[in-house]
C-alpha cells in the first residue's frame, strides 16, 4: 500500500468507493498477482472493519474475484478464499462457484489450497447441497494433513445448525480423528507438503477440533457425552492439552447437572489435576473450585497442587494460582487455610499482582486472633501500590470487617489512614464505600465511622463523593446521640461548595428537622434552612423551600416524606416497564403506567440483600474469573427476593377472577415436590398465604406417552383435629394434560376466625382425572368416555414458617429483646446428621430431602425456617458446636427470632436446642414445628 494511505498510528486509511473501483482490474487479462493480492488486502480489510456492502454490490465483487481462480499464483489463491468467504453471506448466487472450489478440494491438487477450499466450500453451499459434499467433507476430517483435518472440522461445527441430521452421520469420522496419532501446526492452511517441521511437531490441535464438534453432535444424549469423557480421559488417547481442558470442562458440567455422576467425574477432576500440562491442571482445579456444593475433602487434592504452583519460578504460574486459592477462599477459607505459609511469602513480591493477589487471600483465610498482624501488613504494603491494586485491597478488608465486627474499630482505623493518603476516584470511593457498610451494618463503629466522613468530606474534591456523604449523614445522623454535631460539617457544605453539594447538603439539613422532637434542634434547622432561601442557585432555593413548609406540617406526613426508605422492587419495576413500553396492543397505553401494583422494598430487606452479596459473594479481584458457584436462595437472598416472588405469583392468580377477589399474596413458599421426577405424573406445589384464605397451587405434568388426561384435579383435605380451621372453598381443575405438557390445578381454603391466624396442618393429597389414550393415525384421543384413575401423592405440610418472611437487624441482641411476646423451646436429637456442617434430613416442609451429598446444616435450617440469619452466623467455625441467630417477621409484621444452639457427638450425632421469641402468641410454638 502507498504510504498516503497510512495514518500516524499505522492503520490503513481505505476509501470503500475506490476500492470498489479498483476491483475492476479482476476482469483484465491476464491479470497482475500483486496488483490483485493488494486490492484483497483492502477489501479484506474493510469486511474486517465492519464495513458494509449493498447486495448488488457485494455479488459484483464476489464473481470478479471469482474470475482469479483462473491463475494459479499460491498467495493469490490464499488471498481470494480468505475474501470470498466473507463475502458469501451478502452475495446473491454464490453457489455457482462451488464447482472451482471443489477443484482444489481435490486428493491430487496442492495441499495448500485444501484447507482453504474447504473452509469457503462450506460458507457457499446451504442446507440443500449439504449432501453433495458429504463425502468430500468425511474423507478431509480423517486427512493425514492436521490443516486440512482441523479445516473439515471446524467447517463441520458451521454446518451442524444447517444441516443437523446430515452432519451427525459424521460422528465416526470425528471419534477417528479425535483419537487419531496425526500431529501438526494450523497455520489457517498454509500447510503444505514440503513443510516437514509442521508435519513433525506436536501440536494435536486437530483432537481439540474434532472434541468439540463431537460434544455438538452429542450435547443431547448425557449418556453418550459420558462415554466419550471417559473414553478420551484415558491415559495417552488425547495428546492435545487444548483438547483435555475441554474435557476438563465437559465432566465438570455434567457433574454439575446430574448429582449422579458426580463421584466419577470427580475422580477424572482428580486424575487431570496430575497432567504433565499445567492448563490442564489449573482447569481442573477451577473446575472443582467451581463445583456446587463442594467439600473440603474434595478440595484437598486441587489445593495441594496450587499450592506446589505457589513456588514456582514462573510469575505467571504463580499468579494462575493465586487468583484460583482466593476465588476459593471467598466460601472454602479452612481448605486454603494450609497454603497461608507459602501465601505469606508472596507478600513481598516484586510482582504487585502476585503480592495484591497473596493478601487479599490471607484476608480472606484469616481468622479473628490473625487480624491485627495482617493488618499492619498492610498499612506498610498499601504506599507501594496503585490505585487499581489499592482497591482490591480496600474490597478485602470490607468484607472482613463485615466478618469480625469485633474488631470494627481497627478496621476502622486502617480505613480511616488510607482515605488521608492521595488517590483518585475509584480508591476514594471504594474507601468511603466500605466504611459506610460499616456504619449499616457494625452498629457499634457508626458514630466514629460518621465522624470520619465528616472530617473528609471538610476537603473532598469529589463532588460525587461528597452527594453520598451528605446523603448517609442526613440518614444516620438524625438518629444518633448527638445529631447537633453533624449539624456544623453538613452546613459548611451550603456555605462553601458548589451548586450540586449545596443542595445535597440542603436535604441532608432538613432531616435533621422534619419530624425532630427537640424543639431547639428543629428551631436551629429552621433557622439555617431560611437562609439557603437566598442561594444563587435555584435547586437549592426549591429544596430550601419545600423542607421549611414540610417542617410546618404535621410530623407524621413530614417524615414519611422525607425520611421513607423504602423503595420499589427494582427488578419488578424494570421488567412491569419493559412489559408496558413493549406491548403490542393500543389499549396499554390508554392508561397511565400503574406504579401502584409495584411492591415496594423496605430497607432492612434492601440491606439484608446487599449484606449477603458483600458477606457470601466473593471479593472482587482483578478480572478474577467468575464463579459458577450458585448456592440456593437462603437467608438474605429469600428476603430480598420474598417481594418478587410474591409479585411473579400474584400477576398469575389475578388473571383468575376467583383468585382475585381473595386480595392481595402475603406469603408464597418454594416449589415443593410431592413425587419423583421419574414417575409418570410429576407433581410439585406452591403454597399461597392470603388474608383469610390459603390457596394450594399443584403444577402437573403428563409424562405418559400417547395418553391424555382430562378433568384433572387435585383432592386435597386437611388434617382432622376436631377444630376445623380451614374449609375448602372451590376447586380449579385442568382441563386438559397432553403428555409433557404442564397444568394447574387451584385448591382454595377460607380461613375460621380462631385465636390464633396462624394455622398448622397437614394435607393429604390425591391426584384425581380422566384417562384417554391416543389415537397414532389422528394424533387426538380416542372416542368414548375414558375411564378414571387417581394417584396418591405426598401430603403437604402448612407450618409456621409459611407465615414467616425473612428480615435483617443490625443487632440480634436488639429484636431479641424485643420480640419477648411469646417464646418457646425444643431439644431435638438429630442422629442422622453425621456433622454440624452436612445435613441430609427431610424437614416438615420439606418432604422430600434433596439428593445432594452434603448440605449445609445452617443453610438448610435457615431455608426451612424461614428467617434470615445475623451476625455471620450461618458459616459454622467449628464442626463440634456452634450457635446460630435468625430473625424475621410475620405476615402481619411481627418480630421473631431464635438462636438454635448444636452439638456434634460421633456417638449420638446433633443435639440441637431451638429457642424461639415472637411478639405474636401462638407463633413461636409454629415455627418450633417447622422443623420439629
Amino acid at each position: 500500500m502507498d504510504k498516503k494511505q497510512e495514518d500516524v498510528g499505522g492503520v490503513a486509511q481505505i476509501d470503500k468507493t475506490t476500492v470498489f473501483q479498483d476491483a475492476r482490474v479482476f476482469n483484465q487479462s491476464p491479470v497482475s498477482p500483486r496488483k490483485c493480492r493488494v486490492i484483497l488486502t483492502k477489501l479484506a480489510l474493510l469486511l474486517f472493519t465492519g464495513e458494509s456492502w449493498g447486495r448488488q454490490e457485494a455479488t459484483t465483487l464476489f464473481f470478479g474475484i471469482s474470475k482469479l481462480f483462473q491463475n494459479k499464483d499460491a498467495s493469490l489463491r490464499q488471498m481470494v478464499y480468505l475474501v470470498i468467504k466473507e463475502l458469501a453471506g451478502s452475495a446473491d448466487d454464490v453457489i455457482m462457484v462451488t464447482s472451482s472450489i471443489m477443484k482444489d478440494t481435490s486428493v491430487g491438487s496442492d495441499v495448500v489450497y485444501r484447507a482453504n477450499a474447504i473452509r469457503a466450500l462450506c460458507r457457499v453451499i446451504d442446507a440443500s447441497t449439504v449432501q453433495a459434499i458429504e463425502r468430500l467433507v468425511k474423507t478431509c476430517i480423517v486427512d493425514k494433513n492436521p490443516s486440512v483435518a482441523s479445516a473439515a472440522l471446524v467447517s463441520s461445527y458451521h454446518l451442524l445448525p444447517v444441516a443437523k441430521d446430515v452432519v451427525r452421520r459424521w460422528q465416526s469420522e470425528a471419534a477417528e480423528a479425535a483419537s487419531g496419532a496425526k500431529s501438526g501446526g494450523f497455520f489457517g492452511g498454509f500447510g503444505g507438503s514440503s513443510q516437514t517441521a509442521l508435519q513433525a511437531s506436536t501440536n494435536y490441535m486437530t483432537q481439540y477440533h474434532a472434541i468439540g464438534l463431537l460434544y455438538q453432535m452429542r450435547s443431547g444424549d448425557r449418556m453418550s457425552l459420558v462415554k466419550m469423557v471417559q473414553q478420551y480421559s484415558a491415559a495417552g488417547v488425547v495428546k492435545s492439552p487444548a483438547a483435555t481442558v475441554l474435557l476438563v470442562r465437559l465432566a465438570a458440567k455434567l457433574a454439575e447437572e446430574d448429582p449422579n455422576l458426580r463421584k466419577p467425574m470427580m475422580q477424572l477432576l482428580d486424575g487431570w489435576l496430575r497432567h504433565k500440562s499445567e492448563m490442564v491442571n489449573f482447569e481442573a482445579a477451577k473446575a472443582i473450585a467451581d463445583m456446587r456444593d463442594v467439600t473440603d475433602a474434595e478440595l484437598v487434592q486441587a489445593v495441594h497442587v496450587l499450592q506446589l504452583f505457589l513456588t514456582s519460578p514462573r510469575a505467571v504460574t504463580k499468579f494462575a494460582a493465586l487468583r484460583i486459592l482466593s476465588q476459593m477462599a471467598s466460601f472454602k477459607p479452612d481448605a486454603v487455610r494450609t497454603c497461608n505459609q507459602d501465601i505469606e511469602s508472596l507478600i513481598t513480591n516484586s510482582n504487585r499482582s502476585i503480592a495484591t493477589f497473596a493478601i487479599t487471600t490471607l484476608l480472606k483465610t484469616g481468622n479473628e486472633s490473625s487480624v491485627d498482624r495482617l493488618m499492619k501488613q498492610i498499612t506498610g504494603f498499601m504506599a507501594e501500590i496503585t490505585d487499581e491494586f489499592k482497591v482490591t485491597i480496600v474490597e478485602a478488608v470490607r468484607t472482613l470487617a463485615l466478618k469480625f465486627k469485633a474488631k470494627q474499630s481497627g478496621f476502622l482505623a486502617f480505613l480511616s489512614g488510607i482515605l488521608r493518603d492521595e488517590g483518585g476516584y475509584e480508591f476514594k470511593r471504594s474507601v468511603v464505600e466500605a466504611i459506610m457498610d460499616l456504619i449499616r451494618f457494625v452498629p457499634e463503629a457508626k458514630e466514629d465511622a460518621l465522624a470520619t466522613l465528616c472530617e473528609f468530606i471538610e476537603d473532598c474534591e469529589f463532588t460525587k463523593l461528597a452527594v453520598r456523604i451528605l446523603f448517609v449523614l442526613g440518614r444516620e445522623g438524625p438518629s444518633t446521640p448527638h445529631p447537633t454535631k453533624y449539624i456544623r460539617y453538613i452546613y459548611n457544605r451550603v456555605v462553601l461548595e458548589n451548586a450540586i453539594v449545596r443542595a445535597a447538603a440542603t436535604s441532608a439539613l432538613a432531616k435533621f428537622g422534619v419530624g425532630q422532637k427537640d424543639r431547639e434542634i428543629k428551631k436551629s434547622v429552621h433557622v439555617l434552612l431560611t437562609r439557603c432561601l437566598d442561594d444563587v442557585d435555584d435547586e437549592v432555593r426549591d429544596r430550601a423551600a419545600l423542607n421549611l413548609r414540610l417542617m410546618d406540617q404535621d410530623d407524621d406526613m413530614a417524615v414519611s416524606f422525607i425520611r421513607n426508605d423504602s423503595m420499589f422492587s427494582l427488578p419488578v419495576l424494570e421488567h412491569q416497564l419493559a412489559m408496558y413500553v413493549s406491548s403490542d396492543s393500543r389499549d396499554t397505553f390508554e392508561s397511565a403506567f400503574d406504579i401502584s401494583k409495584i411492591p415496594t422494598v423496605s430497607r432492612e430487606q434492601a440491606d439484608a440483600a446487599d449484606l449477603s452479596k458483600k458477606t457470601e459473594g466473593a471479593t472482587p479481584t482483578i478480572k478474577a474469573p467468575s464463579a459458577a458457584k450458585a448456592p440456593s436462595k437462603v437467608g438474605a437472598e429469600a428476603a430480598a427476593s420474598a417481594a418478587n416472588n410474591a409479585q411473579k405469583y400474584q400477576e398469575e392468580l389475578q388473571k383468575i377472577p376467583e383468585l382475585a377477589a381473595h386480595g392481595g399474596v402475603l406469603k408464597s413458599s418454594e416449589v415443593i415436590e410431592l413425587t419423583e421426577t421419574e414417575t409418570e405424573y410429576v407433581v410439585t406445589a406452591v403454597k399461597h398465604i392470603f388474608k383469610d384464605h390459603v390457596v394450594l397451587q399443584y403444577d402437573i405434568k403428563n409424562t405418559l406417552p400417547d395418553t391424555v388426561l382430562l378433568d384433572v384435579e387435585m383432592v386435597v383435605a386437611p388434617e382432622d383435629d376436631g377444630d376445623v380451621q380451614l374449609e375448602e372453598e372451590f376447586i380449579i381443575p385442568a382441563p386438559k394434560l397432553a403428555t409433557n405438557e404442564p397444568g394447574t390445578v387451584y385448591v382454595s381454603f377460607k380461613r375460621h376466625e380462631t385465636e390464633s391466624q396462624f394455622i398448622a396442618t397437614t394435607f393429604t393429597n390425591v391426584l384425581k382425572f380422566t384417562s384417554k389414550e391416543i389415537d397414532p393415525t389422528t394424533n387426538e384421543p380416542e372416542e368414548g368416555d375414558g375411564y378414571p384413575d387417581e394417584y396418591q401423592v405426598e401430603d403437604l405440610d402448612l407450618n409456621g414458617a409459611d407465615y414467616v418472611v425473612p428480615a435483617y437487624a443490625g443487632s440480634f441482641d436488639n429484636v431479641w429483646g424485643q420480640a419477648n411476646g411469646d417464646s418457646a423451646t425444643e431439644t431435638l436429637q438429630l442422629s442422622e446428621m453425621k456433622s454440624i456442617s452436612g445435613l441430609s434430613l427431610p424437614f416438615a416442609g420439606n418432604p422430600r430431602p434433596s439428593t445432594d451429598k452434603d448440605i449445609d446444616a445452617t443453610e438448610q435450617l435457615t431455608k426451612t425456617l424461614s428467617l434470615q440469619p445475623l451476625e455471620g452466623t450461618d458459616v459454622a467455625l467449628s464442626n463440634t458446636t456452634h450457635t446460630l441467630k435468625l430473625y424475621g417477621k410475620t405476615i402481619t409484621g411481627g418480630k421473631v427470632a431464635a438462636t438454635i444452639r448444636m452439638a456434634f457427638s460421633a456417638r449420638t450425632g446433633v443435639t440441637m436446642k431451638i429457642d424461639v421469641r415472637s411478639e405474636e402468641e401462638g407463633v413461636a410454638a409454629l415455627v418450633i414445628g417447622s422443623v420439629a
